[in-house]
């Protein structure tokens, strides 16, 4: 073993330059530690590519009564339209690690059921009559309720309503892109045969009952100064989506604070506005807004408001990363 290594290490014997070393060492696909970096390893505080946007459900709800129109089942079964960030090189992601999209269905459609690797949820907008099916129990999805698929769970949804329903979806799907667990495969029947209608499941949060639990939860806590009334809905079975959902009354104001998670508001009653970094957005019914990691948030409402707030904390709790402060 050490004639081995005597000669392998010859070979940059006659090396006298250190652009000749890192020149001979790319050819072992090794990159010196010591170089100055496009993108370096490691910077002085917590900071998201992604950029605080806001989309506002009255501009998004006339174009999915347009795709209601125009695009049938038969060419896009799950009609929606995902939230891109706007940043360089980003094709779909909303957040770092999450995805979000609004979407709709018409009276009388179903979507075919598949299941797939990412964590999904649903917060049912606009709805009275539509359904998820979830590894074969039929939920009802009415407006104010969140609806869970897990990951590898089948899934699917229909509508037997008189009205075009709307919600929005979030997927874990950009940490599933990063890890490379993925995959996904549609149902071999197309649907779920014969599901069975349970109104009371851990797959389904209910409105009625999100209602009486912020009714029932009095203002304290160490983080109320920043997040008001909140009562936390996280599955267990989706570790990597924290749910909370935040009451504000008419005229309430949080301190400013940075904190290491990615959070996407979903506003399902009121209307308030939020300072994100260098943005302000002024939100109400059906919009919904980006607060990536690290930069300066505030929230104000201006008339009583329920937010469902979607992020990543769970996931920077466990790794360790999580971190939560006051800021001017």
């Amino acid at each position: 073993m050490p004639e081995i290594l005597e000669a392998s290490a010859s070979r940059y014997d006659a090396i006298r330059h250190v652009d000749e070393l890192i020149h001979a060492i790319d050819a072992q696909n090794c990159t010196p530690g010591w170089t100055p970096r496009k993108q370096p390893l490691m910077w002085r505080h917590p900071l998201s590519k992604f950029v605080p946007v806001h989309w506002r459900f009255s501009e998004i709800r006339p174009a999915l009564l347009a795709a209601g129109r125009v695009i049938g089942t038969d060419q896009a079964e799950r009609r929606n339209f995902v939230l891109r960030n706007p940043i360089e090189g980003n094709d779909f992601a909303t957040t770092r690690t999450l995805v979000g999209a609004y979407q709709s269905i018409l009276p009388g459609e179903r979507a075919r059921s598949h299941r797939h690797s990412s964590h999904a949820l649903r917060v049912i907008i606009e709805s009275r009559g539509s359904y998820s099916v979830v590894n074969g129990k039929r939920h009802p999805m009415e407006t104010g309720d969140i609806v869970l698929t897990p990951g590898n769970h089948w899934h699917g949804h229909g509508h037997d309503g008189d009205s075009q329903a709307f919600w929005f979806d979030c997927l874990d799907l950009p940490l599933v892109h990063l890890l490379e667990p993925m995959k996904a495969e549609d149902h071999p029947e197309h649907w779920e045969q014969n599901a069975e209608r349970v109104d009371h499941s851990p797959m389904r949060i209910e409105w009625a009952d999100i209602e009486s639990r912020l009714a029932a939860t009095d203002t304290g806590g160490s983080d109320a100064s920043f997040f008001g009334k909140t009562v936390d809905v996280t599955s267990a079975l989706m570790p990597t989506i924290t749910i909370k959902v935040h009451h504000w009354a008419e005229g309430w104001q949080g301190l400013a604070y940075r904190r290491n998670a990615n959070a996407i508001y979903v506003v399902l009653r009121g209307s308030g506005s939020s300072a994100v970094g260098e943005e302000h957005f002024n939100w109400s019914f059906g919009d919904v807004f980006v607060e990536p990691l690290g930069v300066r948030v505030a929230h104000s409402a201006s008339e009583d408001a329920v937010l469902v707030a979607l992020t990543d904390e769970g996931l920077m709790k466990f790794c360790g990363y999580d971190a939560l402060e006051a800021c001017e």
